[in-house]
């Protein structure tokens, strides 16, 4: 089984707000003096969808790829047991909990966000789809919904200086990270952990029970009532 010395980061959000830049800053400042074994990798992963041949269709509608993400999670997972894989993509969820150590979202103003993809070529309902993403907060949502809250931070990117800003402070707790795990982590889900998320839907299921159980009692009652009367 690998153990991963060097943390796995996901640097995701809407198309337009960053992702690549700050991935390319991030690689630069946390290899400039690594040890070549402490080395990270940037993965674009709508390129390495195209090289490892996990292209499904393509969406004429909002001109884009679809990605099938069953191949490229196989795919990708052997280089993330390694650990030290930045990951760049505008989707985070397919990724198992146990291989992620980090998950930043990327948040740009929508006007901006709208300057970006213009400036791209993107057509307008593609250039809407995105913003009203961006307005919804999907993929901030969706990160919340498929990772702990501590992994998850939500950074704005606007300018320049909030990218060397969130580099900094990403850079910062990595290696944080590294010094809090000198014999490195296994690639599974702490089992404490898995008995607090156990633990915590048992409770979610019994809260509804007991929900259910009110309303069952709520009717008795109302029936009751009615036959009074």
């Amino acid at each position: 089984m690998y153990r991963r010395f060097i943390p796995n980061i996901i640097i995701t959000g809407t198309p337009g707000c960053g992702k690549t830049s700050h991935s390319e800053s991030l690689l630069s400042v946390l290899n400039d003096k690594a040890e070549d074994s402490r080395k990270f990798q940037h993965f674009s992963v709508s390129d390495i969808a195209k090289e490892r041949k996990c292209i499904e269709s393509y969406d004429e509608k909002l001109d884009t790829s679809v990605v099938d993400e069953d191949k490229l999670l196989d795919s990708l997972e052997p280089d993330l047991e390694k650990g030290g894989i930045l990951v760049d993509w505008h989707c985070c969820d397919i990724f198992p909990e146990r291989l992620i150590d980090l998950v930043v979202v990327l948040r740009t103003n929508n006007s901006l966000l709208y300057d970006r993809l213009k400036k791209r070529g993107y057509k307008d309902n593609k250039i809407q789809e995105n913003i009203d993403c961006e307005i919804m907060e999907v993929i901030a949502q969706d990160a919340r919904e498929s990772y702990l809250p501590e992994i998850v931070i939500e950074l704005e990117s606007n300018s320049v200086e909030d990218m060397e800003e969130n580099v900094d402070r990403i850079a910062a707790w990595t290696i944080n990270w590294i010094n809090d795990h000198p014999k490195g982590v296994t690639n599974e889900l702490d089992p404490e952990l898995v008995a607090a998320i156990n633990a915590e839907d048992e409770d979610e299921d019994e809260d509804g029970e007991d929900y259910e159980e009110e309303e069952e009692d709520d009717e008795e009652e109302d029936e009751e009532d009615e036959d009074e009367e």
